[in-house]
């Protein structure tokens, strides 16, 4: 027999239904709000992080281009157009003349105040950066190259500096007592000071003073124990042979294919027999045809993740000493992107290897230098 409810439980069952119904629909009233809660969230963290980035950059281009002065390279150059039958004084009919301007050889010069030069360095050792006592045990640079990036030309080139080329070193005794100033292989200008900071500012101005006073924007020394990590964070690097190597632990024969991975890039770019004339040179040729390739490929990594420099240089970073930063790198990888880079961009200085009373001493052709320099660092203006 059906229960019969009487009024009062109806009038009950009929407030809670609707009471649910209410809820239900107030729930669903809500979730369109909710939605768009998490939209405008998502909207606003991307907006930030955009904009923390765009700083980043700002920062990173604004604390590079204050780093440098370009006064005495202008005054230098300058001078020495001079002393080869060129001119600081303004021609009739020069309508844009500039103070630091020359001309030379019938061309009008104008240094080019956007560019930005950094120079890197591959100190012989293996192991992680671990300071020393400043001294003697710096550790030498196997490899020394200048990047430079222009601006106006939307150009990367490399400049490779010998090892072996002879410069104004500062001296220092194993003690740390500095000793003067003496002309000696550039590569042992890191060796004198505590194999990090101190190595690395005063092997910046050696370079400098060698380039006449070049503006030089930053540095970075990589050990090149590091090399391997270099190399396989972008999958190896595919190369012909330059020469032919024979050693225990690596064997390659001129001419022929190679696919370098782990050691063996290591082997490849740092391996020479340092009783055959000019092998110093002939690594340096093996490092400038590898740079090639290595930038290529860093270039192509950083187009699919824009954060591949940045990922490579917290990597690199137990084997690096360098004052770029983080900030600085994020605008240099966005920069780079849109940049040109292959091996008519990539020179090598040129001059005469000869024989020293122990090792070999390489001395710069400064015709060509200078040239060099203009080519690279300054503009014709028309």
């Amino acid at each position: 027999m059906p229960i019969k409810r009487n009024a009062a439980e109806s009038g009950m069952e009929t407030k809670e239904k609707r009471a649910d119904k209410g809820a239900v629909m107030a729930k669903r009233a809500s979730l369109p709000r909710i939605l768009v809660s998490l939209v405008l969230g998502v909207v606003v963290l991307i907006f930030v992080i955009a904009i923390s980035f765009l700083l980043l950059q700002i920062s990173g281009k604004n604390s590079l281009y204050s780093r440098a002065d370009n006064g005495e390279m202008v005054n230098t150059l300058s001078g020495i157009a001079v002393e080869l039958g060129g001119s600081i004084e303004e021609e009739e009919g020069d309508e844009d003349w500039q103070e630091g301007d020359f001309r030379f050889e019938g061309i009008h010069y104008r240094y080019n105040e956007d560019i930005l030069t950094f120079l890197f360095m591959g100190i012989d050792k293996m192991t992680e950066v671990a300071p020393v006592e400043d001294g003697l045990d710096g550790g030498q640079s196997d490899a020394i190259f200048l990047l430079v990036l222009n601006s106006h030309t939307k150009e990367i080139t490399v400049i490779g500096i010998p090892r072996d080329i002879m410069a104004e070193v500062q001296i220092y005794d194993e003690e740390g007592n500095y000793r003067g100033i003496g002309t000696a292989q550039l590569a042992i200008q890191h060796g004198y000071g505590d194999g990090a900071e101190l190595s690395c500012e005063r092997s910046m101005q050696a370079v400098s003073k060698l380039f006449y006073g070049l503006p030089i924007h930053g540095y970075c020394a990589i050990n090149m124990g590091a090399v391997p990590l270099i190399n396989d964070a972008v999958g190896g690097i595919d190369l012909k042979a330059t020469e032919t190597l024979d050693f225990d632990n690596f064997r390659v024969t001129e001419g022929e294919d190679l696919h370098l991975e782990g050691m063996d890039a290591y082997y490849y770019l740092h391996n020479r027999d340092t009783k055959s004339e000019e092998s110093a040179a002939r690594r340096l040729t093996r490092q400038k045809e590898y740079l090639i390739k290595y930038a290529a490929k860093a270039i192509e990594a950083t187009k699919k993740d824009i954060t591949f420099p940045v990922s490579l240089y917290s990597t690199l970073s137990k084997y690096m000493v360098t004052d770029i930063s983080v900030d600085e790198v994020s605008y240099l990888a966005t920069q780079a992107l849109g940049y040109s880079f292959d091996g008519d961009n990539m020179h090598v200085l040129q001059g005469e290897i000869v024989q020293g009373e122990r090792f070999e001493e390489f001395y710069a052709d400064e015709d060509a230098l200078y040239r060099l320099i203009l080519k690279v660092f300054y503009e014709e203006v028309n």
